[in-house]
């Protein structure tokens, strides 16, 4: 499919920000496994958190999807799962086949699971690491691709240290550890967002985390719960780009998540001169949530390296569409984990740039990009990732002439509304 986006005069009005794509897919898989039904208010309405659903529906939790992005989750216990009748499909989504591995890898039965073609070109060995400590049989194509075969059993509680900073691996060790004897430890060396950890509090496991140290003691009792989604920090940073890259901007951003481990987006936009205010702060389920009233103007540029690339690793691709705006450009370091997403994502923004009369230059775990440069009409490609269809839309809005996204339907699988509400909020 083919977006065609036109260059924006005026960006205002109020956008509600869909459930967060993190805090869904843990919702789900540990409703699935909690006693008793658990009501979600404002799942995620991407294709990602739906593989998620169907993969525990698969194996034996009862779903519910009703009107107004409510999902309702008959759960079936600790160990109540069963055996798929066939290989689980994950769809695109890392978070689903990483995170879940966790799960499977203590169930009494074989299971195999895959995902598309870009999923299917992802490494696994974070994952396959500490599980096979834990005492989990892992086999994967060419050893570390998708399809993985787990067979699952019994499992010892580990003491993991990440050697790279990945919520998705720490969080798959912690499910795991709800199903062995004694206590798993976790250890990060740089903080990572701690949705596992406040999802788990709330369906009653013992999660302890003290600088650095995340522990999990087996085999809990898991309730269900009423809960609601915060709004996604990471979909709301591409309207704060556009509010930012549109000199006529007044946006306000309705119930987003700002949970602190993610949130640092807003501090790193408020550096760089983002005019940014937050109001009407609440709490729900661990998790913060609130409004941003964002308003445009200039920004100076900056750097994102070490423990803030971890932390803005999923807003890279639209924040450099802000630093070739911006006064002193943008430099990314750290950023090697960009190579291994829905696809090579440093390599996706240079080509894109590039089509549209940006230069910017490139290392192996980063890139730096000039500011004070001007985005031009042309033909570009998502190459089927999500955050990058969507940042070549907020570019376009800056460009000098109209902007053609191939394989634009990529964005469906974290934000299926985004392009009409991107038309809502633009004045051409």
């Amino acid at each position: 499919m083919q977006k065609k986006i036109s260059p924006a005069r005026r960006v205002r009005g109020f956008v509600r920000i869909p459930g967060d794509k993190s805090i869904s897919h843990r919702y789900g898989m540990l409703a699935s496994i909690a006693e008793g039904t658990t009501k979600i208010h404002n799942y995620s309405t991407g294709a990602d958190c739906h593989s998620t659903l169907r993969c525990m529906s698969a194996l034996g939790a009862l779903v519910e999807e009703l009107p107004q992005s409510e999902v309702h989750i008959h759960g079936q216990g600790l160990y109540g799962l069963k055996e798929p009748a066939e290989m689980l499909d994950a769809g695109n989504s890392g978070s689903t086949i990483r995170m879940l591995s966790g799960i499977l890898a203590a169930q009494p039965f074989r299971c195999m699971i895959a995902g598309d073609e870009s999923l299917s070109r992802r490494p696994m060995q974070r994952i396959m690491t500490p599980l096979a400590e834990m005492g989990v049989s892992i086999q994967a194509r060419d050893g570390k691709y998708p399809p993985l075969e787990i067979h699952g059993g019994a499992l010892k509680a580990i003491d993991y240290t990440l050697p790279v900073p990945s919520a998705q691996v720490k969080s798959c060790v912690l499910f795991a550890g709800l199903y062995a004897d004694g206590v798993t430890t976790v250890r990060e060396s740089i903080r990572t967002r701690d949705h596992s950890e406040l999802a788990l509090r709330e369906f009653g496991a013992d999660v302890r985390s003290v600088k650095g140290v995340i522990s999990i003691t087996g085999k809990p009792k898991l309730e269900g719960r009423e809960l609601m989604v915060p709004g996604d920090l990471s979909s709301a940073a591409f309207f704060l780009v556009a509010t930012l890259v549109v000199p006529q901007a007044d946006l306000i951003l309705q119930g987003v998540g700002l949970n602190p481990t993610r949130s640092y987006l807003l501090d790193f936009l408020i550096s760089l001169g983002a005019k940014i205010k937050v109001p009407n702060i609440q709490d729900s389920g661990g998790e913060l949530i609130g409004d941003l009233d964002a308003k445009g103007g200039g920004i100076a540029g900056g750097v994102i390296e070490k423990a803030q690339t971890a932390a803005l690793i999923d807003e890279i691709p639209v924040l450099a569409v802000l630093g070739a705006l911006s006064e002193n450009g943008l430099t990314v370091r750290d950023a090697g984990e960009l190579r291994i997403k829905e696809t090579d994502r440093i390599a996706a923004i240079a080509d894109n740039f590039a089509r549209m009369g940006v230069s910017m230059e490139v290392t192996a775990d980063g890139f730096h990009i000039p500011g004070r440069q001007k985005f031009r009409g042309a033909l570009v490609d998502s190459f089927g990732d999500h955050r990058i269809a969507m940042a070549c839309a907020v570019a376009a809005l800056s460009a000098d002439s109209e902007v053609t996204i191939e394989n634009a339907e990529a964005a469906s699988v974290s934000y299926p509304e985004f392009y009409d509400t991107l038309a809502e909020i633009v004045e051409a």
